[in-house]
This record gives structure tokens, C-alpha cells and sequence, in this order.
């Protein structure tokens, strides 16, 4: 089996710790393929920093999903994962998407510690888009600055301890989502330390990622997930518009 995972920032140090959680997850005999954003911004913390890193996954999925049994948009929030699971022929899956799959097997309400305040309002877009509002007791996140994405983990790792602490405390959090490819591994590190369990979105998507292959669903036709009706495109790089199909205005 092998997965193609793609971090839509820029971030090398992300890639890194997102591959490090992903490797320590996979089934003996996945292989990773990790692939970084060529170009968008350190992380992604707003709806139009979403929208670059989408067209930079499509970029990156366009160009290396051939050999790859299942793609795995790596950034909190799915950007683009829509639209992927019409493109391409192979199931396409989220950290978002993921961990909330994930929470709902193992508590009823769950919480959502981030890295800033900012990307609040976006993640509960994403939960309600996910139809999953109802479950969400709280999204908690950092207030201070970030000196480093790829180091958020060790410099705050105080103040995240207390964010999941108080969701639990004082949300009613059943279960909490340490979001965001930037705390990759978290989740395992504070395990037991929390009295509710802990959800991690790379480890969850590579596990969904692995069982989504193995059960082998096949791949839309019809319906809003069939791939793109052909019609004239112009302007895109080659390995899009072959995923669209032969269209392209010479």
C-alpha cells in the first residue's frame, strides 16, 4: 500500500513532523510518500491561505498520485479535499475530516485545541460543514505569537496542556482534537496524561487512509463526487489538466 501524503504549506519542518507521526502510525508495509507545497504560505490560518494550499495540493496530487493507493491532504481544515475526491481515482482524505471520524468513535462531544485564535471561526465552519456541529463542545486555541511553526509543540506546550485541561474541565469535552499538522504527535506524547481521549488528525487520516484502501470502495461515477465534466481550460499546468481531461485550449 502507498500513501501519498501532501502538506499544503510551505513548512519543511511541518512535513517532518507530520512524517514523523505518520510513520510511527503506518501498517507494517505502508509506504509514505510525503510532498511539501512548492509554493503558499508557512501555515495556514485563514480561508484564503486555504484557498492557496488547495490549488497547491491539487498541483502536488496532480503530478505524483500515479503508484499511490490513497492521498492525504495533511493541513487541519481539508483544503481542497472536496474538490480531490472528484479529480482523482483514489480515496482522498483529510486530517480534519479524519480526526472527527475518529472522536465520534470514542466520546460524544469533543473539543478542538489550535494554535490560534484566528483559525477559530474557520474550524467551526469546518465541523458544521461536516455535519458534526451538534458534538462540538469548544474550540480552544493559543493567544500568543508563534516564533516557529515547526516548534509549537515544545513552546507552548504548557499553555496546550491547559487549553485540552480546561475543555474537559470546562466544556464537557469527551474526547479532544489536537489540531493542526504543526502538533502531529502530540496527541501521542499526552496520552494518559488527560483523563478523556486524546484524537491526533495525521495518525487518524493514515489509519482511515489504510482501511479505506483495504475495503476498496471503488470510485464515483455519477453523483457530486464523479470526476469533472471535460470541457476547454486554458492556462493550467499540465498534470491538472490531464486530471481534466482532454480539453485543454492549445
Amino acid at each position: 500500500m502507498r500513501l501519498l501524503i501532501i502538506n499544503p504549506n510551505i513548512s519543511e519542518s511541518v512535513t517532518a513532523l507530520i512524517e514523523a507521526e505518520a510513520r510511527r502510525t503506518a501498517a507494517p508495509g505502508t509506504e509514505l510518500t510525503m510532498k511539501t507545497a512548492p509554493f503558499g504560505v508557512a501555515y495556514i490560518e485563514t480561508r484564503f491561505e486555504a484557498l492557496i494550499g488547495a490549488y497547491a495540493t491539487a498541483q502536488v496530487a496532480a503530478e505524483h498520485v500515479a503508484g499511490h493507493d490513497a492521498v492525504i491532504v495533511a493541513a487541519f481544515g481539508d483544503p481542497g479535499l472536496g474538490g480531490l475526491r472528484e479529480a482523482l481515482p483514489v480515496p482522498v482524505l483529510g486530517l480534519s475530516e479524519s480526526a472527527l471520524a475518529s472522536a465520534c468513535l470514542l466520546g460524544h462531544r469533543f473539543s478542538i485545541v489550535a494554535i490560534s485564535q484566528r483559525i477559530s471561526a474557520w474550524y467551526r465552519e469546518v465541523v458544521e460543514a461536516n455535519g458534526l456541529i451538534g458534538r462540538l463542545a469548544s474550540i480552544r486555541a493559543l493567544d500568543q505569537p508563534l516564533a516557529g511553526i515547526g516548534s509549537v509543540q515544545t513552546d507552548h506546550a504548557e499553555a496546550l496542556r491547559a487549553l485540552c485541561e480546561r475543555a474537559v474541565a470546562e466544556d464537557g469535552a469527551e474526547v479532544i482534537i489536537l489540531a493542526g499538522a504543526p502538533l502531529a504527535g502530540l496527541a501521542r506524547a499526552v496520552r494518559g496524561e488527560l483523563p478523556v481521549p486524546v484524537v491526533d488528525g495525521v495518525s487518524s487520516a493514515v489509519r482511515h487512509a489504510e482501511t479505506m484502501v483495504a475495503l476498496a470502495p471503488g470510485k464515483a461515477r455519477s453523483g457530486s463526487f464523479a470526476p469533472p465534466p471535460v470541457k476547454p481550460n486554458a492556462g493550467l499546468p499540465d498534470a491538472i489538466a490531464r486530471l481534466l481531461g482532454p480539453g485543454a485550449t492549445p
